[in-house]
């Protein structure tokens, strides 16, 4: 896909009829004559067919995904060690300490609610744990069922991972109770330490908060186009310092918020775009603008945008090399590549007037 360069990022440009040729329309007068206007410097370009592709450009940002509040789930203690913001705090990792107990991180979208332990009914809960054990590589004999179920295996895997902390055989319980895990959807970037260290901590107590570890980039869309755009959609992702990467529509939000700008009040969705950084890329935040073709139109007669001029009651013409003037009838615009369809008025092979540069 070919984009402008040095273009200012918009929200949605999809129907920007005279945006590149709107200095020359002003200076063009209605019936004026085969001389172009004086101090417009034009040149031509021909009018051809192919493929129009129909692009709508979001401006959004690259950022870190998701909010996250990590509430101590244990006992009364005193937060003795904590990760510095910025920190990434991956499956198994310890989160913090509290009296110098470590709560590790899981990965699992159900927060404890209990002790996970032998002879406990069976839950989501379970499955989180189970899943988690074989993920960390501590069922090395394939003998859980990842299920709702805790099963002799799940003790077994537990135990594994108790002896990689450094516990001795008689020190391992077999048992994973509620001040020693929290689950988290995904591993978590630290934002923010609440609590100072040698602070007390009560039970839901908010320890840490931070986003995942993913970067994204985030756009806001009008509910008008959101339809145009679909979950998966490959797109091109520009951002600073760097060429365009591809990326995909991850998420359409279903929720619309309201905005007043200019007078009047917009209605957006949020659109979650992910992106195949390039390798060095270290910005935590920058700006990003999104392409994202939602049609082609084959066999089209094509124009610049930039060769419509005005015309006085509504409508459009262009101005031939020859000098004439003529009424033509645009249909899609593809602002992304500064070319529009052309309906009628034109045909394959004819050279138009457009600025020069």
């Amino acid at each position: 896909m070919r984009r402008r360069r040095g273009a200012s990022v918009v929200a949605i440009a999809v129907a920007a009829p005279l945006a590149a040729g709107v200095a020359y329309a002003a200076r063009s007068a209605p019936g004026a004559t085969a001389t172009p206007p004086a101090g417009v410097t034009t040149g031509t370009a021909v009018v051809t067919r192919g493929t129009l592709t129909q692009t709508v450009q979001l401006s959004g940002s690259l950022r870190y995904t998701g909010a996250y509040t990590v509430a101590y789930p244990g006992e009364p203690g005193v937060l003795t060690a904590a990760p510095a913001p910025g920190a990434t705090i991956g499956r198994g990792a310890v989160l913090f300490r509290v009296s110098d107990r470590p709560v590790r991180l899981l990965l699992g979208a159900v927060p404890v609610y209990r002790d996970l332990r032998s002879g406990m009914t069976d839950g989501p809960d379970v499955r989180q744990l189970e899943r988690n054990l074989v993920a960390l590589g501590f069922d090395p004999h394939h003998r859980i069922t990842v299920d709702r179920h805790f099963s002799a295996a799940t003790t077994a895997a537990i135990r594994r991972w108790e002896a990689s902390w450094g516990r001795r055989s008689y020190q391992r319980t077999g048992r994973i109770t509620q001040g020693q895990v929290v689950f988290l959807p995904s591993p978590l970037r630290v934002a923010d330490v609440p609590v100072r260290l040698g602070s007390a901590v009560a039970p839901r107590t908010t320890v840490l908060t931070g986003t995942s570890a993913t970067r994204a980039v985030v756009a806001e869309v009008d509910t008008a186009q959101a339809g145009t755009l679909h979950v998966n959609d490959q797109v091109e992702v520009s951002l600073p310092d760097t060429g365009p990467v591809p990326g995909r529509v991850a998420s359409i939000g279903a929720v619309a918020t309201t905005s007043a700008a200019e007078g009047q009040n917009t209605a957006t969705v949020p659109v979650t775009v992910t992106v195949r950084l390039p390798r060095g890329f270290t910005l935590d935040q920058a700006p990003a603008t999104v392409d994202v073709v939602t049609g082609r139109r084959p066999g089209v007669l094509l124009a610049p945008i930039a060769a419509l001029l005005a015309r006085p009651g509504g409508g459009y013409q262009v101005r031939l090399a020859g000098g004439g003037l003529v009424t033509v009838e645009p249909g899609r615009f593809d602002e992304g590549t500064g070319r529009v369809e052309i309906v009628r008025g034109l045909t394959e092979g004819q050279p138009v007037e457009v600025p020069a540069g």
